[in-house]
């Protein structure tokens, strides 16, 4: 939203001050609404209800440059690159995909439609001024005399890589700005532990070395702060620690050993180097008059750890009551193609 503290205090008290009538106000000073200091002429004047300003529906918005919409009580208004989604008789609005709550919703007089003139405005990027002693609401468009949107700061060249495996259990975590950003306004956190106080921030990029050992797993870095001329940005990526480069692992896989299975479909998960191939095969098996065992089945799919090395996928084998299934896991770095296989083995 567009800064307008210095305007919203003086416009509230100022709009719920006003006389409920078809033209706010009395009887000789009626409302008058300009978009980018022209003049506005409505065939339904403003009205107020509940301290707000409401009016008809495509005299503000086309003058903002926006497309309106209107299907059975649905009213969607896209312009300046931002949309608004409103419906007739409710509370909830939906703003460039977001949902926010009005405090008053629009509502039909006669075959007007009429809605919150502050909300939707400033929604589409307009700024909004009331005048006390002129009964005057003048609305700039952002074309007309708004600063030029600021742009979004990425994180470029961060160490450890995106989804990179390396053995130290300290690495040295930096990555630099796309533009300048305001150093004191930084703050970086790993694996959801702020870290702020102990990294090294200038305005075009942050460094710090974790003050413990990293667990040989998967980490999260954070940053989150604002740019020079006050755009905020929130950007993270993830790394593994601890493991050799040349090695692979699979872990935290569940069901854990031992389990004993409900039925012979279930889902195995697990955790392995980001975005590794991993190979799922399952056999199960049942003891024939207690002296030898047979197949009782098989099953096999391969799967792709997402970014952050977690995997699942549901088996369906054919176990028999009193036997087993034993499950393989095989995973395939994605860079090294090294290798780690388990195995693990559920009662039935």
């Amino acid at each position: 939203m567009r800064p307008l503290a210095k305007f919203a205090a003086i416009a509230v008290s100022a709009v719920v001050a006003m006389t409920v009538s078809p033209s706010i106000g009395t009887a000789d000073q009626t409302v008058t609404v300009s978009v980018n200091g022209a003049p506005v002429s409505f065939d339904q004047p403003p009205i107020e209800r509940a301290g707000r300003v409401f009016v008809p529906l495509r005299g503000v918005f086309e003058h903002l440059g926006a497309t309106v919409t209107y299907d059975n009580g649905r009213i969607v208004a896209i312009g300046n690159g931002r949309s608004v989604d409103l419906t007739i008789g409710s509370t909830t609005a939906v703003v460039n995909g977001t949902q926010e709550q009005l405090d008053v919703a629009p509502f039909l007089i006669g075959a007007r439609t009429l809605v919150p003139l502050r909300f939707v405005s400033q929604a589409l990027g307009a700024y909004v001024d009331w005048n006390q002693s002129t009964y005057s609401v003048a609305i700039t468009s952002p074309s007309a005399n708004a600063p030029v949107q600021a742009s979004q700061v990425n994180l470029n060249n961060e160490r450890p890589a995106n989804g990179a495996v390396v053995p130290a259990r300290r690495p040295a975590v930096s990555a630099q700005f796309s533009q300048p950003v305001d150093p004191n306004s930084v703050k970086v956190t790993l694996d959801g532990r702020d870290v702020s106080e102990t990294t090294y921030v200038s305005s075009s990029g942050f460094l710090f070395s974790p003050p413990y050992d990293l667990g040989a797993s998967q980490h999260s870095v954070r940053v989150s702060g604002k740019s020079t001329d006050g755009a905020a940005f929130d950007d993270s990526w993830s790394f593994t620690s601890g493991t050799s480069a040349a090695s692979n692992f699979v872990s935290n896989v569940s069901p854990p050993n031992g389990t004993t299975l409900s039925s012979g479909t279930f889902t195995v998960s697990g955790t392995t180097i980001p975005y590794s191939t991993v190979h799922i095969a399952a056999v199960g098996s049942a003891n024939m008059g207690g002296i030898f065992r047979v197949s009782t089945g098989s099953y096999s799919a391969d799967v792709t750890a997402d970014s952050n090395g977690r995997f699942s996928q549901q088996i369906s084998v054919n176990a028999v009551s009193g036997g087993q299934v034993g499950v393989r896991i095989t995973s395939t770095a994605p860079s090294t193609n090294a290798g780690a296989t388990i195995t693990v083995l559920y009662n039935s």
